[in-house]
């Protein structure tokens, strides 16, 4: 498990190359939602999410003969940018291994910060693709499973509780589960009375069918959510959210785009899909825990395009 002073070690080693994000009030999300609502703006992080952590604080911990191998990472989009452009600026040759279901802009930033990009057919490619050229000698950056990588993204976390005021309940978005782990160690240390929830899709619900069976199993991916759909969480991931974690909620692509249409129209923040899932999760968790509570949000990124999102629009028949 993953604790505060390994979080608190990575937040010095990474804090020249990371932005501290805003933390603030929003009023329009209070209204739409009918309590105090608080968000943590990681989608203003360096690359656009806050895999940027993950990714240089585990660059900053390779030796010399790692790092002169290449690193090599799977990615649903923002894990493949982050280490792109990290690896870029430390000198590092990379290989980003995206499913072809993975924002097309994710793919043209990657290439264009230097990394070698190659594109399978779905997410269960993706990683078996990246498993190979493991086995041929390229350092591994994984997305999730790796305490350097949870330590990174604890950091979200770490200053989402220095920055905010009083909170009830924190919710943060699952793909592998990286970044609810680090949070949820973050917060257990710096505000233990904090509820954390983490929010997951349908068709890319890989943590909260591993909680329903005991344990990590490969799922079936069908969610139009990339940034979100890990073929199974890891065993390292699950530990941390079945101890930590109050609960996994599910939501519908449907309402998980019309979160992303609401953040514009009411947090004035251009978020994914992935972040856009917190609102109607919001919603769920008000619901179980009656008045006074007061929502943490981490809008954890803002890699979409506007016709990704008017598609999507669309297709769902959203306004």
């Amino acid at each position: 498990m993953t604790g505060i002073s390994e979080i608190e070690a990575v937040a010095g080693r990474i804090a020249g190359h990371v932005v501290r994000t805003p933390t603030v009030d929003s009023p329009g999300l209070s209204e739409l939602l009918g309590a105090p609502v608080t968000a943590k703006l990681e989608l203003l992080q360096r690359t656009g999410s806050f895999k940027v952590r993950g990714a240089v604080a585990k660059l900053l911990s390779l030796g010399a003969a790692d790092r002169a191998a290449g690193v090599v990472a799977v990615s649903g989009g923002n894990h493949g940018i982050a280490l792109a452009v990290m690896a870029a600026a430390l000198d590092v040759k990379a290989t980003v291994v995206m499913p072809r279901s993975a924002p097309a802009r994710a793919v043209e930033i990657a290439e264009a910060a230097g990394a070698s990009v190659r594109l399978t057919d779905d997410m269960d490619g993706a990683f078996a693709l990246m498993t190979r050229l493991q086995q041929e000698g390229l350092t591994l950056v994984h997305p999730f499973d790796d305490p350097v990588v949870i330590a990174g993204q604890g950091t979200v976390g770490l200053e989402f509780a220095a920055d905010a005021g009083e909170l009830t309940d924190i919710l943060v978005s699952i793909g592998g589960g990286g970044l609810i782990a680090g949070v949820a160690a973050a917060l257990r240390a710096r505000r233990p009375g904090v509820r954390v929830w983490g929010v997951e899709t349908e068709g890319a619900q890989a943590m909260s069918e591993a909680l329903a069976a005991g344990g990590p199993l490969p799922v079936a991916l069908s969610s139009i959510v990339s940034t979100l759909s890990a073929p199974s969480v890891s065993q390292l991931t699950y530990d941390h959210v079945s101890a930590l974690v109050t609960e996994v909620l599910v939501v519908p692509d449907r309402e998980a785009v019309q979160g992303s249409l609401d953040l514009a129209d009411h947090a004035k923040v251009w978020a994914e899909p992935a972040a856009g899932c917190l609102l109607p999760a919001a919603r769920q968790v008000l619901e179980r825990v009656g008045d006074g509570a007061r929502l943490g949000l981490v809008v954890c990124g803002g890699n979409v395009t506007t016709g990704d999102l008017f598609a999507w629009s669309h297709r769902f028949g959203l306004r």
